[in-house]
């Protein structure tokens, strides 16, 4: 398995089972953007997974079909079935959905949702070409340090390392606590990050956990995530 992918499954895993379980008090709203970051986003990283389904399904929708990023999803499900659910996303809104593919170039307006059973990261060669990378399907094992394949904090690291204070990262319903380093990485490199609220959450484990390691810039129910990530990139509506 690829170094880069394993160091970002173990780092700081144990400290963040422990800030999960120490359950302090989340924050329910840090800070406005526009008090963070005037650079807009150029990409988007989204992990979720319990209740992640029917939440994708009600907020992917919502994006016009001109939105000018590329966005990058793990949702933890079985193999088998993050093809089936890319294709009916696709059915439902204006935004073209695949199932990542390793090697393809990133388009903006493109919604990726990484396969089961293969960690999702991104290599950026270029200001103006980034590649999407999918781990070995042989390699990547639980064994490997990550309790879920794909992990949503391999994807995240990998898009703060290659965007910094380009990047967002948006953490939504699921229990456990994959994610939070991966956006405590973005956070730290100067990105954006968005954490969706107890009350809208299926399972409130994922968002938690972020949230009690400090590294929300908002905290918002999940019908209002749309709006924020279109503000993050700056979306303007063509004429």
């Amino acid at each position: 398995m690829d170094l880069k992918i394993k160091k970002a499954c173990e780092s700081g895993r144990d400290k963040v089972t422990s800030d999960f379980l120490s359950r302090k008090r989340p924050r329910s709203l840090v800070e406005a953007f526009d008090s963070v970051s005037t650079i807009p986003a150029a990409i988007v990283a989204l992990g979720t997974s319990t209740g992640g389904p029917q939440a994708l399904q009600e907020i992917l929708p919502l994006f016009p079909s001109d939105f000018s990023v590329p966005m990058l999803i793990v949702q933890h499900m079985p193999p088998g079935f993050s093809g089936p659910f890319a294709q009916r996303l696709n059915a439902l809104c204006s935004l073209t959905v695949r199932e990542a593919t390793h090697g393809q170039l990133l388009l903006s307006g493109v919604v990726y949702i990484a396969p089961a059973g293969r960690h999702m990261t991104v290599e950026r060669p270029s200001d103006a070409r980034t590649i999407l990378r999918l781990g070995t399907p042989w390699l990547d094992t639980p064994s490997d340090g990550c309790l879920h394949i794909p992990s949503v904090d391999v994807l995240m690291k990998s898009v703060a390392e290659a965007f910094r204070n380009r990047a967002l990262g948006v953490i939504m319903t699921g229990m456990g606590c994959d994610g939070a380093e991966g956006m405590r990485a973005i956070q730290r490199l100067g990105g954006l990050t968005i954490g969706q609220d107890e009350a809208s959450c299926t399972v409130y484990g994922m968002p938690r956990a972020c949230a009690e390691l400090g590294v929300l810039s908002r905290v918002v129910p999940l019908l209002e995530i749309p709006a924020d990530i279109l503000r993050a990139t700056h979306y303007r509506k063509r004429a």
